[in-house]
């Protein structure tokens, strides 16, 4: 081999390893700011190129199982928004991390060990989803996401991760999430088990999947929010029958002609418009509130705090606020910190902003964004489809849910004509009731119905210690 041969040989197995870097590259972190000494789980990060050329560049969080990495359930959560990053559930739902409040001062926030992390019982893996956290495109003008792309991305992410960790091609697959991501979720279990049913490889092991407080169908899920207002003494009954009669119980995207069901949608919005519609117990937190009518928005992310969803910053926080809301800001003020990017292993330069989640909120009226196509109106067709797979699922609602109650959710549930294998039932952590329960089934096909008591939208930031012994019941096969 002469000297010119083996140096071309050289330069092209170097770009070789570059371009495999560039498609899928991983670092475990052994240590993160804020957080004293060495962390006490298997914490891996990294990018997988997804799509033509790689152009998409998908950051990933990985957390191996607590307990039993190579037998316990593998997990993916799909955050909702659409389009929220990873650390709004890895620090506020089910990560092995949270913030010291009480520490965190001015400084880099604090972080400590959350107890009731999903790690414990399985290995999770959190994405940031397109526009927003640490994934970027090469591209980043002309990409648009949507529900179906979203679904498919998922699928791509799945299979190219488990070709590179193939020591969790055999642990039971599960795919997870909240809120928005009902819509695409059902969507991605069918994507997988569709091409396990073509033959891909590498073969996914799917289980199931999980979702709380979903949106599902927008019609059903927002026409919920009025009666279950009702049964929560938000409404009268005398003004909730006046609005169901004059609108013949449908309070969505009705014709400004109707005079009768506008005057009265306009009493009920009066009474609901200064709730904190995620947890409806809860302070509002919010200095101005805008007349945005409580029945058409799906307000998840702080849309009524002002015109620019802003939210104040960590120095601007008064030192005895406390608001859950504005407890985000310690996400951003970590996640944003030079010194966490580089402990990360983030590309510099790859992103202009870190954004929490982006700024195309769902709203009922608007079919799609600039960056955002909602293309799935209703997800209850893939669930229908699914009922016919050897599969399970648990739909999950914090019962103090406004934006998308749990009544909704039980009434979608029953258009699947599945057969009742356990009755309402209250199940039960440290001999309190911790919520209640129903089980349906179909052939090889078996849904879990579970309310959290006292929970709001994402139940587990609400009631952690419930929601991890419930998803681990879950997951055992055994009774909640």
């Amino acid at each position: 081999m002469t000297k010119q041969t083996t140096a071309v040989f050289l330069i092209l197995n170097i770009l070789q390893i570059n371009l495999l870097h560039l498609c899928f590259s991983q670092t475990v972190i052994k240590t993160l700011p804020g957080f004293p000494g060495q962390l006490p789980f298997k914490l891996e990060t990294g990018y997988v190129g997804l799509g033509d050329g790689e152009d998409l560049q998908m950051f990933y969080y990985f957390v191996e199982s607590e307990r039993n990495p190579r037998d316990d359930p593998l997990m993916i959560w799909i955050t909702g928004g659409p389009g929220c990053s990873s650390p709004r559930t890895f620090f506020y739902y089910i990560g092995p991390l949270k913030f010291n409040y009480a520490n965190s001062g001015r400084r880099i926030p604090q972080l400590e060990v959350n107890p009731y992390s999903w790690s414990k019982v399985a290995n999770v893996i959190f994405v940031d989803p397109p526009g927003s956290g640490f994934t970027y495109t090469k591209s980043k003008d002309n990409y648009k996401n949507s529900d179906t792309l979203m679904a498919a991305s998922i699928y791509e992410f799945l299979m190219k991760w488990l070709e590179n960790h193939p020591e969790f091609l055999k642990n039971p697959l599960y795919i997870s999430g909240v809120s928005y991501s009902g819509i695409s979720v059902p969507v991605m279990v069918q994507n997988i088990i569709d091409g396990n049913e073509a033959g891909n490889d590498p073969n996914l092991n799917i289980k199931g999947y999980m979702i709380g407080n979903p949106l599902t169908d927008r019609n059903i899920d927002f026409n919920a929010r009025i009666p279950y207002a009702n049964q929560f003494a938000l409404l009268s009954d005398e003004l909730f029958e006046t609005a169901k009669a004059r609108c013949n119980g449908e309070y969505i995207e009705v014709n400004p002609a109707y005079q009768l069901c506008q005057k009265a949608l306009a009493e009920v919005n009066k009474c609901l418009m200064y709730l904190y519609d995620q947890q409806i117990l809860e302070p509002i937190c919010v200095p101005d509130i805008t007349s945005k009518s409580i029945l058409q928005l799906w307000d998840g992310h702080s849309s009524k705090r002002n015109p620019e969803n802003a939210l104040p910053s960590l120095s601007q926080l008064p030192p005895d606020s406390w608001c859950r809301e504005d407890n985000y800001q310690y996400a951003i003020a970590w996640t944003t910190d030079e010194r966490v990017q580089k402990a990360l292993h983030i590309r510099e330069g790859t992103i202009d902003e870190w954004v929490m989640c982006n700024t195309d909120h769902y709203d009922i009226n608007r079919k799609d964004t600039d960056t955002y196509s909602y293309d799935i109106a209703s997800s209850i067709a893939y669930h229908r489809n699914l009922t016919k797979k050897n599969c399970r699922a648990l739909i999950y609602s914090g019962d103090h849910d406004l934006v998308f109650p749990y009544i909704g959710t039980r009434k979608w549930i029953h258009t699947l004509g599945l057969s009742v294998d356990r009755t309402w039932k209250p199940w039960f952590v440290n001999k309190q009731v911790a919520g209640y329960n129903e089980i349906f089934s179909h052939d090889d096909y078996s849904l879990t119905f579970a309310t959290v008591k006292g929970a709001g939208h994402t139940a587990p930031a609400f009631k952690p210690e419930e929601c991890l012994a419930m998803v681990d019941r879950w997951l055992s096969h055994a009774l909640l």
